[in-house]
């Protein structure tokens, strides 16, 4: 467009030159008209030399922006590939950048997973050597673990192996019975030094004390201390004779401590008796009713039994010998169901026989209420003792569940000593209630076999009668 335009430059340029020309020498027309154009074709001469020097140097320059022009074009072409190139290189290099962080977010992912894991088993281990009994012969081991905690420390090998070790450590003394010297806690509160035998971690013995001693390990502090644990006579015989090395057998706390805190919070049987409330007194108090109702009636019906044999076999022997005034005199002044019945019997031997049966029989329906005398009581015993034991048991819930109501369930040992308080009371109606109702039952088995043999024997002793009469 810029070459369009010069080119009318030149084309109008000489044009509007004559022009001019013409219209200033238009006076001088007639003077000198070749002068004037002499003059002009010099000027055309000279505008035309510029003008072929002007075409000259636009093509030159043409030729130059050409040049330029393809030199610029294929630097455009090379910078396109190069940055086709580039652009390739860094997608690959973008590409294993974003592999890279991935790899190395997964790395960080896994150390800190390792660290967690090793940290993880590092407190499983410091729980454990502060919990084994083993660690009040060396208090300080578990402080070589104390470094792994820190957030800022990456574990190491060292570490792994100071932790192989501890366990290792742990394990084999597990699995050996020790004597050591050690301090541990008297009952009296003063620490003592002596030998101390460690069968495993299921038993801990003060072996020089005055009486061989039992230790509880307290994690907290790293101490033995001696505890005043009611061993039974079986366990107490082993220990002595394990003690005195004449035996392999000794007692075992497999539960690791479970099993002497059972030992020294172990009630005696008055001590659940007494925390069992109000309603434990009365179920005592029938148990004792119970037991005088059940001596007294065991050696009221004993004698009843026994005399029934012999008076009436002396009853029998006298009868037989027609001598009556001998079995008067034999139940004078005697108030015996057996005597009784006899006495019955023969103030109506001169009677018809229908009517002397008719007569022991009345004698011996009038004995059963004394031979039956406070058994029905007995059972009555039997069946409140339990009810009442329930009753105690109902109130102690009713008490229990108000404490949950306002204490909330976050302190289980709070409702299971109340439960355990309130099922004391059914324990002892049961305890109580089933003695009487064997002591019933055997009682009453008694009262019978003593009726059965009384009827025998009024029959025995109509029959002798009947026998003397024919």
């Amino acid at each position: 467009m810029n070459i369009a335009i010069k080119r009318l430059i030149l084309f109008v340029a000489p044009l509007m030159a004559l022009l001019m020309v013409m219209s200033v020498a238009q006076p001088l027309w007639a003077a000198d008209i070749r002068a004037a154009y002499q003059q002009l074709q010099e000027q055309l001469n000279e505008q035309q030399q510029r003008q072929q020097q002007t075409a000259r140097t636009i093509a030159d320059e043409r030729r130059d922006l050409k040049q330029e022009l393809s030199a610029k074009q294929r630097a455009v072409r090379q910078l396109e590939q190069r940055i086709a190139t580039t652009e390739r290189t860094l997608a690959k290099a973008e590409k294993a950048l974003s592999a890279l962080q991935a790899r190395q977010s997964r790395d960080h992912e896994a150390m800190n997973n390792l660290a967690a894991a090793v940290r993880v088993a590092a407190k499983q281990l410091q729980e454990r050597l502060d919990a084994s009994c083993f660690s009040a012969l060396q208090p300080q081991r578990a402080r070589a673990l104390n470094k792994i905690f820190n957030k800022h420390y990456f574990p190491g090998l060292n570490d792994f192996d100071t932790m192989k070790r501890l366990y290792l450590e742990d394990m084999t003394q597990s699995s050996q019975v020790q004597l050591a010297q050690t301090q541990f806690t008297a009952l009296s509160g003063i620490q003592e030094t002596g030998p101390v035998l460690l069968v495993g971690p299921f038993l801990a013995v003060a072996a020089e004390h005055e009486c061989p001693a039992l230790l509880h390990y307290h994690p907290a502090s790293h101490e033995f201390s001696i505890i005043n644990a009611s061993l039974s006579w079986t366990q107490r015989k082993l220990l002595n004779v394990y003690l005195a090395g004449k035996s392999d057998l000794a007692p075992l706390d497999l539960k690791a401590g479970a099993g002497l805190a059972q030992l020294t919070e172990k009630k005696t049987f008055w001590q659940r008796i007494k925390g069992g409330g109000v309603l434990v007194w009365p179920i005592l108090l029938l148990a004792v009713i119970a037991v005088l109702i059940s001596i007294e009636r065991a050696l009221f019906l004993k004698k009843v039994h026994d005399n029934t044999d012999r008076t009436m076999n002396q009853v029998n022997e006298y009868a037989e010998q027609d001598d009556w005034e001998a079995c008067q005199k034999l139940i004078e002044g005697r108030s015996t169901p057996v005597y009784n019945v006899v006495r019955a019997g023969i103030s109506a031997r001169h009677e018809e026989r229908e009517i002397l049966e008719s007569i022991l029989q009345e004698a011996i329906l009038k004995e059963l209420p004394r031979l039956e005398r406070a058994l029905p009581l007995l059972n009555i015993m039997a069946a409140i003792a339990p009810l009442l034991g329930l009753l105690g048991t109902v109130t102690g819930m009713i008490s229990t569940f108000e404490i949950i109501n306002i204490y909330g369930t976050g302190d289980p040992r709070m409702m299971s000593g109340g439960i355990s308080v309130a099922l004391v009371t059914t324990m002892l109606g049961l305890v109580v209630a089933i003695p009487i109702m064997l002591l019933h039952t055997f009682l009453n088995r008694q009262v019978e076999h003593i009726i059965g043999d009384m009827e025998e024997k009024s029959v025995a002793l109509t029959n002798i009668i009947s026998r003397c009469q024919g």
